[in-house]
């Protein structure tokens, strides 16, 4: 009897499992102020640093949320790893609903964080920074002491994160595909003849 594999998961599986090991090298989203750079804001759901000066500031509560979203998105990865080779044992639709959600989970929470992230700044300094693109900022006479400083500031998203919404749809497509992987195969049954 040959083995049932969901090829969709199994895919979506190792697709999340390099998404986790490109995040931490590479951001989803880089901020960047001056040119060369000054100060820079790399972000993404398993790896956050905020540099001014060449100096990496650590913030260890948002390191702790770092690592628990590494986790949780290689704990999803692996489920859906095993899940892709067992996709017809009675514990596989468990392993597919715990694993498929978690990288949705992670671009919906990036994206949260972003925003939030956006406004917080907004609100406080009254600076409108770009999100994507690059723009010559002033910054307020508060920060400036009366005189007008212009500021090069630049945005953008990286592979990293259209890579995540690509594993998003891997996973979605691996949940749609369940019903024809778990599928018994047909048997034949052929009555001798007398």
């Amino acid at each position: 009897m040959p083995r049932q594999i969901n090829y969709v998961a199994l895919v979506a599986g190792v697709v999340t499992l390099v998404l986790i090991a490109a995040s931490v090298f590479v951001p989803w989203w880089q901020f960047n102020v001056g040119n060369p750079a000054l100060a820079s804001v790399n972000f993404s759901p398993v790896n956050f640093n905020f540099a001014i000066f060449n100096t990496v500031l650590t913030v260890p509560i948002i390191w702790a949320l770092n690592l628990a979203c590494l986790l949780t998105l290689l704990a999803g990865g692996i489920a859906l790893l095993v899940y892709s080779v067992i996709p017809a044992k009675s514990y596989a639709k468990s392993l597919l609903g715990f694993g498929y959600k978690k990288p949705l989970y992670a671009v919906i929470l990036f994206l949260v964080e972003l925003f939030v992230l956006y406004l917080s700044v907004r609100l406080l300094t009254g600076v409108n920074l770009p999100l994507v693109g690059s723009t010559a900022l002033q910054l307020p006479e508060i920060f400036s002491g009366g005189i007008t400083v212009k500021v090069v500031v630049s945005a953008f998203f990286n592979w990293t994160f259209y890579l995540s919404i690509a594993v998003v749809v891997l996973c979605f497509a691996a949940r749609i595909y369940h019903g024809k992987a778990a599928k018994p195969p047909a048997t034949v049954t052929v009555n001798p003849k007398n």
